[in-house]
């Protein structure tokens, strides 16, 4: 056994069917009188619904929040905060309204309570990614994390399967990265493979069957492990392209991961055989780019940067950006490989074929 370090993140977590009725316990438990209800435009009425069970307790609904987190619509947000009086924010939808909630806690340690409707994961983690001047910039903070979240399988019975499966990759993009992180340690990989393993076997089944119980309650299992698993190591080479993809182009948040991560994985695959043979053990596939790149596809995922906004000629440009500031990766980051990997992404190839040795197996 290697030495590691291992920090567990302080968090509550509150998961089955029907238990958005706990949410006026919770508030009590944070000790919340004046919360502030957190949404996307299009969940604003379903965010009204859940936040009925808060009664008297809800002062305000902001339904503005959107993806990457734009720093001006935080500032709009901060408004209605002061306004309000508000002591907490409950934030109901994606990563995009999670987003929101933390943005707001980062700035004034109020405390969040999450129900999310997507395999987003977010809510596990203290990270922040913001967006502006077409930038999108990280960071970490307790403050950012969610003192409680409140997983109710019965949310994501209507959750689209097209949201349903780019949502789920990205999910797993989390747990792919905790394998070989830097601050790696053999608690969190046994979370990633656990996660990983749950969601990709899940996403086949809801895609036959949308309304399939089981296979929405593992999927978002599994999207929480690979949400904690994000939370406690770090990142590499798949966010910090997202993140800038994310950042420059405005491109749809878990569809852009869910078309780069193959690539990523590719590309480090020969840095990272252990953890590559992890993945392979969590999907049952010898070669696991091109397994999350067939799964994608063939579960109806657009594939292609182009295909979801990207324009031509800024491939270059992008791998500027995300080389301009140093970050670990398991693999030396080299312009021209990673220009080829973006390349192919853009184009919706399919990955390059890892090693035909295949070391991991």
């Amino acid at each position: 056994m290697e030495d590691f370090v291992y920090s567990g993140n302080p968090g509550r977590v509150v998961f089955g069917s029907g238990t958005v009725v706990r949410l006026p316990e919770e508030a009590d438990r944070l000790k919340a009188k004046r919360i502030l209800v957190l949404s996307t435009p299009e969940q604003a009425g379903q965010a009204t619904n859940i936040a009925g069970h808060l009664g008297s307790r809800v002062v305000g609904t902001y339904s503005k929040a959107q993806m990457h987190t734009p720093v001006e619509v935080t500032a709009d947000a901060m408004r209605w905060i002061e306004d309000c009086s508000a002591d907490a924010v409950l934030s109901v939808g994606g990563g995009s309204t999670t987003g929101l909630g933390k943005a707001i806690a980062f700035r004034t340690d109020l405390p969040q309570i999450v129900v999310p409707t997507t395999y987003a994961g977010s809510e596990a983690t203290p990270i922040l990614g913001e967006t502006e001047g077409g930038r999108k910039v990280t960071k970490s903070d307790p403050r950012i994390l969610p003192e409680v979240v409140i997983y109710d399988v019965d949310l994501t019975l209507t959750l689209p399967v097209a949201l349903s499966v780019t949502s789920g990759i990205n999910a797993v993009a989390h747990a792919v990265e905790a394998l070989y992180a830097r601050e790696a340690n053999p608690i969190i990989s046994l979370m990633a493979e656990q996660g990983i393993s749950a969601v990709t076997r899940s996403l086949p089944l809801i895609h036959a069957d949308p309304g399939n119980r089981s296979a929405r309650s593992d999927a978002l299992y599994g999207a929480w492990l690979c949400g904690v698993c994000l939370g406690s190591v770090g990142m590499a080479l798949h966010h910090k392209l997202c993140h800038t993809l994310g950042g420059m182009f405005n491109l749809p948040h878990a569809s852009l991961h869910t078309a780069v991560l193959p690539h990523a994985v590719a590309y480090n695959a020969p840095a990272a055989p252990a953890a590559m043979k992890r993945l392979s053990r969590a999907m049952a596939v010898d070669d696991p780019a091109t397994g999350l790149f067939d799964l994608a596809k063939r579960l109806g995922a657009t594939m292609s940067l182009k295909g979801l906004g990207m324009l031509d000629g800024n491939v270059e440009s992008a791998v500027e950006q995300a080389l301009a500031s140093a970050y670990w990766n398991p693999r030396e980051l080299e312009k021209p490989a990673l220009i080829a990997l973006l390349d192919r992404a853009f184009h919706g190839e399919a990955p390059l074929g890892a090693r035909s040795e295949l070391p991991w197996r």
